[in-house]
């Protein structure tokens, strides 16, 4: 058996989360386990970097898993898409002994976007929260996630995804909003990076930053609710749809000759 290491791109919009749950529901997990299985002939358990919720995507999951392959590692990838369904696909995959996706990472990197036409359009793409008819203060909206910078406590905005844990201090080194045109008007997107995080914790962000923006919560207040360690008063939980795993970062030296580095990787817009 050997170690294999891989980038998965996923729409998540058919699944309930990542993590492999009991027949018949649907995960990215089993999914994927399964086409595994139907190549190599034997069961493979995967880990990955992180556990997305229900309905949540990923550009930049990262998982791996041992299996027996003799052939090339493009060929295995193939392979493995070849038995994937369309809203599954692996990006690249390579040797990678004695790695761990989740212990070995730096840090995580998520994408929220939002559009707000004044009506519902079928054409916006669906991994897009679409706020129908608001108007959005962008300034105020980057001051508050300005907030979210640095080391603290973050159980206002989620929780532990480990049950045996109570920690819920996490480091974001990066926590910004930027605005761009679209074909279908302007895309708001809300990239934000740390170590690790809570459930829900991005979701719970973005929808108290959204009303920062629509100016029902002032700045202030929503500084009040991000030290307050309650989660009852971040009320708005963002929809899974708007949100995407976008990439995962490790040491190069955690990777071998085959694979330097993951990249960072950018949903395309064309």
């Amino acid at each position: 058996m050997k170690r294999y290491a891989a980038t998965l791109a996923y729409n998540g919009a058919a699944y309930f989360g990542f993590q492999r749950q009991p027949e018949p529901t649907p995960t990215i997990q089993r999914a994927v386990e399964s086409a595994i299985a139907r190549v190599t002939g034997s069961l493979s358990s995967i880990v990955a970097a992180g556990r997305t919720d229900t309905g949540v995507h990923a550009l930049g999951q990262v998982i791996a898993f041992d299996a027996d392959w003799r052939h090339s590692e493009q060929e295995f990838l193939c392979a493995v898409n070849a038995n994937l369904p369309a809203d599954i696909a692996l990006q690249q995959l390579w040797r990678q002994d004695d790695f761990h996706p989740r212990y070995d990472a730096l840090w995580r990197q998520y994408v929220y976007r939002i559009m707000t036409p004044p009506v519902r359009n079928p054409l916006i793409p669906p991994q897009v929260w679409q706020l129908l008819g608001q108007t959005l203060n962008l300034t105020r909206m980057r001051q508050a996630a300005a907030l979210c910078v640095g080391e603290m406590d973050f159980a206002a905005f989620g929780t532990p995804p480990q049950a045996d844990s109570a920690n819920t201090v996490r480091h974001i080194s990066v926590s910004e909003w930027e605005s761009a045109p679209g074909d279908y008007g302007e895309v708001l997107t809300y990239r934000v990076r740390g170590t690790a995080f809570l459930y829900h914790m991005v979701r719970r962000m973005v929808g108290a930053m959204v009303q920062v923006g629509t100016e029902k919560v002032t700045l202030e207040e929503f500084e009040t609710i991000l030290n307050s360690r309650d989660i009852e008063r971040a009320k708005l939980l963002a929809p899974p749809e708007g949100l995407v795993l976008e990439a995962v970062r490790y040491q190069q030296k955690d990777y071998d000759a085959v694979k330097a580095e993951t990249p960072e990787l950018a949903l395309d817009w064309a």
